[in-house]
């Protein structure tokens, strides 16, 4: 009888254990996916701040530069195309991301050339309501380079996580799957050619 209850007694302890260690590592798993959504929001958020920019900037160059219209349409368009993308965190993929990162990469490139021109029209360049623009696009520009950095540092964070033993048999179990990270453009590996 003694025996018996011994081995009672260690069993119910054992599924107790092993269900206080699930229960923690999922929990655990669950708060570390909940700060990779969180932070894919502080990404969004910040090419939202560049999007909401773009039309004040659009117009303060119109006023100067109006015949210089296929370029001022071509950010206007850019960034429709960007804000008709939305990720959805739970659902993150690469090929989302990568869809996500390209129509970015769009409105990066129209602002690039919206800001070239720009060059030609030193009145342009003297306005205050351009300059102050301006600025808050370079630094918006950095507040996203940073947030994407630290989406990507969660993620891996998360990753080790989904990916560690015991953890992983957790992870298997309930489905957290691997979040991808933010890539450098294509090309970027290239310098570019200077040549005088």
């Amino acid at each position: 009888m003694k025996k018996n209850t011994i081995i009672l007694i260690s069993v119910v302890a054992v599924i107790v254990l092993a269900f206080l260690w699930g229960m923690s590592g999922y929990n655990g798993l669950v708060s570390s996916q909940e700060n990779v959504n969180s932070q894919w929001a502080n990404v969004e958020s910040q090419y939202q701040r560049r999007s909401d920019l773009i039309p004040n900037l659009v117009a303060t160059v119109k006023g100067y530069a109006s015949h210089e219209s296929s370029t001022l349409e071509g950010v206007v368009a850019a960034r429709a195309k960007a804000t008709q993308i939305t990720v959805d965190p739970a659902n993150l993929t690469s090929e989302k991301l990568q869809e996500y990162q390209a129509a970015q990469g769009q409105v990066s490139s129209a602002l690039g050339k919206l800001l070239m021109i720009t060059e030609n029209y030193p009145d342009l360049k003297a306005n205050q309501n351009f300059l102050e623009l301006q600025a808050q696009l370079e630094g918006t520009e950095n507040r996203i380079s940073v947030e994407r950095t630290r989406f990507n540092e969660t993620a891996q964070s998360y990753n080790k996580s989904i990916r560690s033993f015991p953890t992983n048999i957790l992870a298997g179990m309930f489905g957290f799957d691997k979040k991808p990270y933010f890539e450098a453009e294509k090309g970027s590996e290239k310098a570019p050619e200077v040549k005088f």
